[in-house]
């Protein structure tokens, strides 16, 4: 945010008057009178409403009885768009939450006031949720947020806390007592559908999925993997992500690279420590040139390399992948591996059901070595390794082992 010290605050002024001599305050541009100009209760009704003025992002205090919805959603969203930021001053994914779980809120209450909407229409809201088709749990972190934003009103005196009061009261949608849709849980990946997806995949991306399955890395931390923050001091390597899920708790966050993944992360390993190991440009180039090795035509006709090639494209390469690059790399790879078959590619449900089913993304990663961490050594090492405060997080991403279970039930009789 901005230090008071470079904003030009509104001056402690004089005006004379028929047998007054008063002093006054603008402040976005309505003239506050503070009383005898000079006097001791006059300076301290100036630096009142300096501080309040400057606690209120240099807006004057509004009337909780006359503001509306998209009025608390402008100011929200300013906080939002300034509390949601990581150490080195990036926006964390949270401003893309809000605004998502803002828009039904805006787009049937934006002039409503405020202090008008209670516990039905929060329902009326969620209902339009439902209606969008958003799974049960989604929705219910949604209505979370607009609760989150009520709550922030009321600390900054836009609302009276009997608004948000009234709306903690509606409990969040529970499993198989609603119209929502339920979330099918994420499950590993089969080993049948990595393998046959690597065959067209370029090898950055590659290095990425096999370092995920033997370190459990969430996808974020995979693609902002730099030099520098691996320690190499030792036979098994430690690396500290420079921004990770937990972070703003103040916890840190370790992942430990064996010689497998040493062997992985070696090829990449570049001069510049500050550069990011997984570049996207270099991916292309592989791409461009496994392109080239498949050619039929010979060099002598059609075009040469690089002849084809537009000077100025819409698309661009960051220095490193984003999650989400990274995984619509993924389903591309997938779409090309798996072709429907003619009769299903048809049929548009059918069509989507296979996609479903023949398609992945990094995060079941995570699951498959959960799961493979667990069964081999327990749930504590599990936790250790994900880096989870809680063992039930845990047990969230690693699959029951059923083989295990039948064969102690087996036993009992």
């Amino acid at each position: 945010m901005t230090s008071n010290k470079s904003i030009k605050l509104p001056k402690y002024r004089q005006q004379k008057r028929k047998g007054q001599n008063l002093a006054f305050v603008e402040l976005n541009g309505h003239r506050h009178y503070l009383g005898p100009f000079g006097s001791r209760k006059s300076k301290q009704v100036y630096k009142r409403l300096l501080a309040e003025w400057l606690a209120n992002g240099m807006r004057l205090p509004v009337d909780p009885q006359e503001i509306t919805i998209v009025e608390v959603i402008a100011r929200f969203w300013e906080y939002a768009q300034q509390h949601y930021r990581r150490a080195d001053g990036t926006l964390t994914s949270e401003p893309n939450n809000i605004r998502q779980a803002l828009r039904p809120l805006k787009e049937l209450y934006g002039h409503t006031l405020a202090k008008d909407f209670g516990p039905l229409s929060l329902k009326a809201v969620r209902q339009r949720m439902i209606d969008k088709g958003w799974c049960r749990t989604n929705i219910n972190r949604m209505v979370n947020r607009i609760r989150l934003m009520f709550k922030w009103a009321v600390e900054n005196e836009l609302l009276n806390p009997s608004v948000y009061h009234g709306l903690q009261a509606v409990s969040g949608l529970k499993c198989g007592r609603s119209e929502a849709k339920e979330r099918k849980p994420i499950k590993p990946v089969p080993d049948e559908l990595i393998e046959r997806t690597r065959e067209k995949l370029t090898p950055t991306i590659i290095a990425m999925i096999e370092l995920q399955r033997l370190t459990g890395m969430r996808p974020g931390e995979v693609c902002l993997m730099r030099c520098r923050d691996i320690d190499m001091s030792g036979s098994v390597w430690i690396y500290n992500p420079r921004h990770h899920k937990t972070q703003h708790h103040g916890r840190d966050r370790q992942v430990y690279l064996g010689p497998r993944a040493q062997s992985i992360i070696l090829p990449f390993i570049q001069p510049r420590t500050d550069a990011y190991l997984f570049n996207p440009q270099r991916s292309e180039r592989e791409r461009r040139q496994k392109l080239h090795d498949q050619r039929k035509t010979p060099l002598g006709q059609g075009n040469r390399p690089g002849t084809n090639r537009k000077k100025h494209t819409k698309r661009s390469f960051r220095a490193c992948y984003s999650t989400t690059a990274y995984g619509r790399a993924i389903k591309y790879a997938c779409k090309q591996a798996f072709p429907a078959p003619e009769k299903i590619s048809k049929d548009p449900k059918g069509l989507k059901r296979w996609r479903q089913e023949h398609n992945w993304s990094p995060n079941q990663l995570r699951h498959n070595y959960a799961t493979s961490v667990r069964s081999k050594f327990g749930l504590d090492i599990a936790q250790l390794l994900l880096g989870h405060t809680k063992a039930d997080v845990t047990q969230v991403y690693a699959e029951v082992n059923k083989t295990r279970a039948i064969q102690i039930v087996r036993k009992i009789g």
